[in-house]
Parts: structure tokens; C-alpha cells; sequence
């Protein structure tokens, strides 16, 4: 029997595991934190959208994102559902995005969870794997959390770490899934990265995405908490590198939203490769031409001429934001409608439709939903997950040079990812 060692019990590697152990191999999760999956638990707003009807290639980013489109075709979005529906998640669809029934996250991790322990999968928590090296057989190198319970308040006990203790395992094969930079709370730190680095694999820098963007203008403690629909491109030393349109959220640092998530991996490389200005553009009415939204404001000021400017925008811009725009195009609350000349209308047409703001950097990997970079793929055998630089390596989520759009594009890498490592791990390689 084929004795495999994953090494990180998160999404993809409680999947890699179980589809090991259901191909008949004795496996064993190594993960470092106290339980499994901690980070499924806060996806998705504790919701957990575990996959998305629209696979596009699109939705993947890395120095070879079409390598996860490859992967995916071999575990794809239907086999993923019918995979937990034997497990007992019913899903629910909303508009392409699928959530288990009961909109609770944890119902994910606790399928998978039960599935492991229904395949008599060997679950070790809190230990922590630092080392792989390779002869005969694999040997990894961890040392163990020792914990005693604490107690903090009558009805509150926590576990705490007094010690440490060395611990070795041996292994046929290895899936390597310890994740990336991504949410420190779950001790996220880059480990898988390290121990494949050691072992000849070329790592691609990481930087956080799917993260809020940090921003030069003084004005943004002024209109924080302010939500407004815009379009948002990416301009990166004058060239558009990514663009999206949804709901903007304006924090006293900057912005936020899933536009803005959906962009930050392109600024944060930027960002990390030195480029001299990296902007964020952004159309506060998308559905309007130039010429169309000049139209629109001229018609208002003639409709009520003797409104105050303060209020012209009141009724399409909450009062915060209209106030930045109007300020922005140097027009004075002060006037009347109908004191605005043609060059004033103008120059706000430019400010609603093309509001630059300085990205100056983004929130750190501790608020970020996912690192961007990780272990090349060009290393790595899409229809097997193996390492073609260390035979019998597998490798699966995080730890790998892909990263996804917000919408459940993530989780179905990991769940695609971890099941062909698992299955080929096991010695039943996918055709």
C-alpha cells in the first residue's frame, strides 16, 4: 500500500488527501495549526462560495495561468459538485456562485472532515513540517506543538503552547499543499514555498491579492464608509493592466470592494517591480458617454438653475463623494446652478468619469484572501500535479504560482488541484 504524507490540512489538502486515501493509499495530513481548514471557515463572509458555475481562463492569474485551466479540465466544476453532494453538501446557486445550502462555511469543512476520518486518514495537528528531504523514500522533518489548557474566565479555556518536540515521518510520496502568504492568523508563512525553494524549484515572488489598496490623496478619511458603483481600471506607468466595475468602498487609506480585490494583484506586482506610478481610474457613471453625462448635467442645471451647487449632484452622488468630485473639479459649493460655465461642466464630466487616485501600496498579506506568486508551473506536470524537478513530489493550492478571481474561482483550484495530486499520489494517474 502506497503511504503518502500531505503536508497542510487545508482545502486542497484535505481534498488531495481524500481522493489518496478513496485510491487506496494510507495517508496522513500533517497541519500545523489545531484543527483542519481554519481558512475555510472565514471565506465568502463565513458563507464559503465553494466554486463558480463560469470557469474562464480569465478567472486565473500566474506566470502560466492557462496552467490552471489544464488542471481543472481534469477535476472540473460538475465533478466538484457531485463530489460533495455524495458527501452530503447540497449546494445553492446564485447566479453562477455556488454556497452550500445552509450559507454556513463550516458545513464545507465538516463533510470533508468526515470523509477523512470515513477513509481512516491519520489527521496530526499542530505540528509543523520543516524540512523534506529525499533518498529511498521521503523524510519530513517537523516538530510538534505541545499544548495544555488554560484557563481564561469560568466559561473560557484555551489551549497554549509550552514546548516543542521533534518529530519525523517517512513517506512513499509527498503532496506538498502548506499553502501561501495569505491571513497570518491561520500561521500562513510561506513554509511549502521554502521547503520546495530547498529542494530546487524556483519560486515566483509572492505579494498579497485580493486586498484593499492603500492611496496618496489626503481626502480619503473624508469619504470613508462611502460605497459608490464605478468602473475601475489599473493604470500601471500609463498602461491598463486590469479593469473591473462593481461596488467601490472607500476607507480612510484608500479602497476596497470586490472591483478593487479583483485588480490588486496587478497593482501589487507593479508595485513590487518598481513601477514609477501605479493609478486606479475610476468612472463613477459607466453607462454615460462624455458627451451623454454633460448632456445629463446641463439638462439639471436647467431644470433648477437657482439650486446651490453644494446640492447639484445631491440625488446621484451620496453628499461625501459630491462634495470630493465638486472640489476635485475646483468648483465652489458657494454658486448657483446656474453660475456654472461650460468649462466648470466640463471639467466635472472629467472628474466623474476619470477620478485618478495614486495607489501608494496595498493592506499586508494579513488581510489579504490570497498570495500572488508561489511555485512555478512550468515545474510541475499539469495531468499529475508531480514535481518534475523531485520525483514523487505532488503539489496543489496555494503553494503553486496561481491565484483567482474573488467568486469561488480559489476553492475550485484547490479542490482541482488537490484531487489530481491525491489520485496520482496514489498511483491512479489521471488520463
Amino acid at each position: 500500500m502506497m503511504k503518502v504524507v500531505v503536508i497542510g490540512g487545508g482545502a486542497s489538502g484535505m481534498m488531495a488527501a481524500i481522493a489518496a486515501a478513496g485510491a487506496g493509499a494510507r495517508v496522513t495530513i500533517l497541519e500545523q495549526n489545531g484543527e483542519l481548514g481554519k481558512k475555510i471557515l472565514s471565506t465568502g463572509n463565513g458563507k464559503c462560495n465553494f466554486t463558480n458555475i463560469r470557469q474562464m481562463p480569465g478567472a486565473y492569474r500566474g506566470e502560466h495561468p492557462d496552467f490552471a485551466m489544464e488542471v481543472i479540465s481534469r477535476f472540473p466544476v460538475p465533478e466538484t459538485i457531485r463530489f460533495f453532494l455524495e458527501m452530503g453538501l447540497y449546494s445553492k446557486n446564485r447566479d453562477g456562485y455556488l454556497y452550500p445550502h445552509s450559507e454556513q462555511a463550516q458545513a464545507v469543512r465538516d463533510v470533508l472532515v468526515m470523509e477523512l476520518k470515513r477513509l481512516q486518514v491519520k489527521v496530526e495537528t499542530n505540528v509543523f513540517a520543516e524540512k523534506i528531504t529525499k533518498g529511498a523514500r521521503f523524510h519530513i522533518t517537523a516538530k510538534r506543538y505541545l499544548q495544555r489548557p488554560e484557563k481564561k474566565s469560568k466559561k473560557r479555556t484555551v489551549l497554549v503552547t509550552v514546548g516543542e518536540e521533534e518529530q519525523t515521518y517517512e513517506a512513499d510520496h509527498v503532496i506538498l499543499t502548506a499553502g501561501g502568504l495569505a491571513g497570518r492568523v491561520q500561521r500562513a508563512d510561506g513554509t511549502g514555498m521554502r521547503m520546495a525553494g530547498k529542494l530546487g524549484h524556483t519560486i515566483v515572488p509572492c505579494v498579497p491579492a485580493l486586498v484593499q489598496l492603500m492611496c496618496e490623496e489626503a481626502f480619503y478619511p473624508k469619504i470613508s464608509g462611502v460605497r459608490a458603483g464605478a468602473k475601475i481600471e489599473l493604470v500601471c506607468g500609463g498602461e491598463v493592466r486590469a479593469l473591473d466595475q462593481g461596488e467601490i468602498q472607500f476607507t480612510d487609506y484608500g479602497i476596497s470592494g470586490i472591483p478593487v480585490f479583483q485588480i490588486s494583484r496587478f497593482a501589487a506586482k507593479a508595485l513590487s517591480e518598481g513601477t514609477i506610478e501605479v493609478r486606479a481610474e475610476l468612472d463613477f457613471m459607466p453607462d454615460f458617454t462624455k458627451e451623454q453625462l454633460k448632456s445629463f448635467l446641463l439638462s439639471r442645471i436647467q431644470m433648477r438653475p437657482e439650486k446651490p451647487v453644494r446640492t447639484f449632484l445631491t440625488g446621484v452622488f451620496h453628499e461625501k463623494l459630491a462634495y470630493i468630485l465638486l472640489e476635485r473639479a475646483g468648483i465652489s459649493g458657494k454658486f448657483l446652478a446656474k453660475d456654472l460655465t461650460k468649462a466648470d461642466v466640463d471639467c466635472l464630466v472629467h472628474v466623474i468619469k476619470i477620478f485618478s487616485t495614486r495607489i501608494t501600496g496595498t493592506k499586508g498579506f494579513d488581510q489579504a484572501q490570497v498570495s500572488a506568486g508561489g511555485i512555478a508551473t512550468d515545474e510541475v506536470d499539469s495531468k499529475t500535479m508531480e514535481s518534475r524537478i523531485v520525483p514523487g513530489l505532488f503539489l496543489a493550492g496555494e503553494v503553486l504560482d496561481i491565484d483567482g478571481m474573488c467568486g469561488g474561482y480559489n476553492l475550485q483550484w484547490a479542490w482541482s488541484s488537490g484531487y489530481v495530486a491525491g489520485r496520482s499520489a496514489a498511483g491512479k494517474e489521471q488520463a
